[in-house]
């Protein structure tokens, strides 16, 4: 189903933002936002801040995260996470937009609609969103204020054992608590107010969150497993959680306030500079199993900063004819690894020398439209932990781990149709890689989270955290060429922002020890076990 943000709902979050909480350390609240604010609203605002704030997204995603696991590189910005350069303002960006926005709306939108029958899908729904949000933040940080958040205190930080003790219990809840003869919910981008379908991205969400304990506690992670599943998880494409955005370039402004309704990280890719490009580990994954997507997600364009994607010109046949898919080595910038002019001809251009930089792969236009959707939980992902769920607790999860796994590829393959100008892979090229690629005994493990990899690619905080509870694909760290690296492994979370330190400062030391007495990128959360 389609959720399209319009112009209604535009400005009635611009209402929102005008009233919104102004970030006081972490969690205090604005005495002058309203008192009676709608709570669909305040869902609304949440939900498009997600993949729609640009402050966010361009420092979470594409600085830090997706170079992290090695989807791209190359632009000055993926630095970050990609040649291992610290900067915990960077990484602070994220809790000190959220929790002075979406996590302070959605905790009240909870409590608004708690306990009134005429609102129960709508508490349902936030309650959905605040655990959706928080999960996000904590596997991130590690432990963080949960229980306190959003009181206007100091609040104290909850480890992040409870706070996954918690989104189980509230996403049981919630989704059992969902009934379509009840209220009607509005406001909501992801299904339109759709209760059946958010009881599949509960139960759905819950499934994600249970695959995480596997490192920390496999007997927990097998019985939410199964609770999930059997509670009713994403069975087709359709159920897909995404959100449609416009077609428009996102703004930010030091008040934190700006234009959230086109795809932020797809923004984030044009705001300073060059685009990223492909890494040659993700270009290596797709090549050497002869992976569709590779064709349709892999091209290259005349580089051109100024010009919007969907307006780049295309010159993947006349470069790809001659060097095949070149990509950018993990921690390398775009001028790095130089390529001499590679003399082209461009149809309606004629002659062109293609630079060095024409000659590193990018992504296809169609994923990078400020249109372009931001899947926050596919099908694909579902049928692939499901397949990583059958081989590590057996068969109880509705097929074989190789009906899962090539449901999963097949239908990660098939998402590339959701974007405006996408693809649709057609059957023979599908079942031939997956006939091709199929899962071995002994590398199960291996293999469906290189698919998740893959189809993790754009949503790179759910990519990172798949990645660290996995331990694949094997990733080789980067190295810094121009300025020399900080770390010398893959770092493992995000540092806290300096003014938790400076203004939470003793509900802050207590968290320390856990990350073994200072808190550095390099330390790991609870779930990701040593």
């Amino acid at each position: 189903m389609k959720k399209h943000i319009n112009l209604y709902t535009w400005l009635t979050v611009l209402v929102l933002f005008t009233a919104s909480c102004k970030k006081f350390g972490d969690t205090n609240v604005d005495p002058t936002r309203s008192s009676n604010m709608d709570p669909s609203v305040q869902l609304t605002t949440a939900q498009l801040r997600f993949s729609g704030d640009l402050n966010v997204n361009q420092r979470t995603n594409i600085m830090m995260t997706m170079p992290l696991v090695q989807h791209i590189a190359g632009s000055y910005v993926n630095r970050y996470g990609g040649a291992y350069l610290r900067d915990p303002n960077v990484m602070g960006i994220l809790w000190e937009d959220s929790y002075g926005n979406d996590i302070v709306n959605i905790i009240d939108a909870v409590k608004r609609t708690t306990s009134l029958p005429e609102k129960s899908n709508l508490n349902a729904v936030c309650r959905i969103m605040k655990v959706y949000i928080f999960s996000r933040m904590t596997d991130l940080y590690g432990d963080i204020p949960y229980s306190e958040a959003g009181q206007g205190v100091k609040p104290k930080f909850d480890t992040q054992q409870e706070i996954y003790n918690d989104f189980f219990k509230e996403l049981k809840e919630a989704s059992l608590q969902l009934d379509a003869s009840k209220d009607a919910v509005k406001g909501d981008v992801f299904y339109n107010g759709d209760v059946n379908a958010w009881k599949k991205f509960a139960n759905s969400l819950r499934l994600r969150y249970a695959m995480r304990l596997v490192k920390i506690d496999l007997a927990k992670a097998k019985a939410e497993a199964q609770l999930a599943f059997d509670s009713g998880v994403f069975t087709t494409n359709s159920d897909v959680c995404k959100v449609d955005h416009e077609d428009v370039r996102n703004q930010y402004e030091a008040s934190g306030r700006g234009d959230i309704r086109g795809n932020a990280v797809s923004e984030s890719f044009h705001k300073d500079g060059v685009p990223g490009r492909f890494t040659t580990t993700f270009l290596e994954q797709l090549r050497s199993t002869n992976d569709p997507r590779l064709k349709y997600m892999v091209k290259y364009y005349v580089d051109n900063a100024a010009i919007p994607p969907i307006n780049r010109i295309d010159i993947t046949e006349q470069i790809t004819s001659q060097i095949g898919y070149n990509g950018i080595i993990p921690g390398h910038y775009l001028w790095n690894d130089w390529n001499n002019p590679l003399p082209i001809t461009v149809p309606g251009t004629g002659t062109y020398d293609a630079s060095s930089n024409d000659q590193k792969a990018q992504p296809a236009n169609f994923l990078l439209r400020f249109n372009a959707p931001f899947l926050h939980l596919t099908y694909s992902e579902v049928e692939l932990l499901l397949a990583e769920a059958t081989v590590r607790f057996g068969s109880t999860f509705g097929g074989s781990a190789t009906e899962h796994y090539q449901k999963g590829i097949e239908a990660g393959i098939l998402q590339l149709s959701y974007f405006p100008g996408g693809p649709t892979a057609n059957n023979t090229e599908i079942s031939t890689f997956i006939s091709s690629n199929a899962l071995l005994p002994g590398r199960e493990i291996e293999l469906i989270n290189k698919q998740l990899w893959l189809t993790l690619f754009l949503n790179g905080t759910e990519a990172y955290s798949n990645w660290r509870r996995s331990g694949f694909p094997v990733l080789t760290p980067g190295k810094g060429v121009d300025e020399p690296s900080e770390s010398l492994t893959i770092p493992r979370r995000f540092e806290y922002p300096y003014t938790e330190e400076e203004q939470n400062r003793a509900n802050f030391e207590k968290v320390l020890p856990a990350l073994g007495g200072t808190d550095t990128w390099n330390a790991r959360v609870w779930w990701d076990k040593q």
